[in-house]
């Protein structure tokens, strides 16, 4: 079987404040759309009112996504082929506990330093866990999305 190309996708309030917040965490890239609306624009095939302006450059109202910078990424319209986390906007505020979340390992001697830089760009610190298996920080990002540092 060929493996199956995947992305995670993530509910959000703000698509490129999450995205931004991510790319910033993991040392991911933004993806750049700007290319790819242009000629859909041009076309006819979507409305300026799917659009906004991000840094300077088109993005989609309600989706930004973020890449790992050493994967692959599809020229013409900016997404990438690896590994990626897509933000689309919805209409709901998050209100339960996650059933998915991420895990950031940088490792045990790194970790507390780890926790003060994403506590700095957004993140709160929710608990701090000591068990018999190891011990993690989970922390919720600017929108209360829980993950953890090992």
């Amino acid at each position: 079987m060929t493996p199956i190309h995947w992305k995670l996708v993530i509910d959000a309030a703000d698509p490129h404040a999450q995205a931004s917040f991510w790319a910033a965490a993991l040392g991911y890239t933004d993806e750049d759309h700007s290319a790819h609306i242009t000629r859909l624009l041009a076309l006819g095939v979507v409305t300026p009112e799917m659009t906004l302006s991000v840094s300077g450059r088109l993005a989609w109202r309600d989706l930004a996504a973020v890449r790992h910078p050493d994967d692959p990424y599809d020229e013409q319209s900016g997404a990438g082929l690896g590994r990626r986390l897509l933000f689309q906007r919805v209409p709901e505020k998050k209100t339960v506990k996650n059933r998915l979340h991420m895990d950031l390992h940088p490792g045990p001697d790194a970790r507390d330093a780890e926790v003060d830089r994403l506590a700095a760009q957004g993140a709160s610190v929710l608990r701090r866990v000591s068990e018999q298996g190891g011990t993690w920080v989970v922390m919720a990002d600017p929108e209360g999305n829980e993950f953890c540092v090992q």
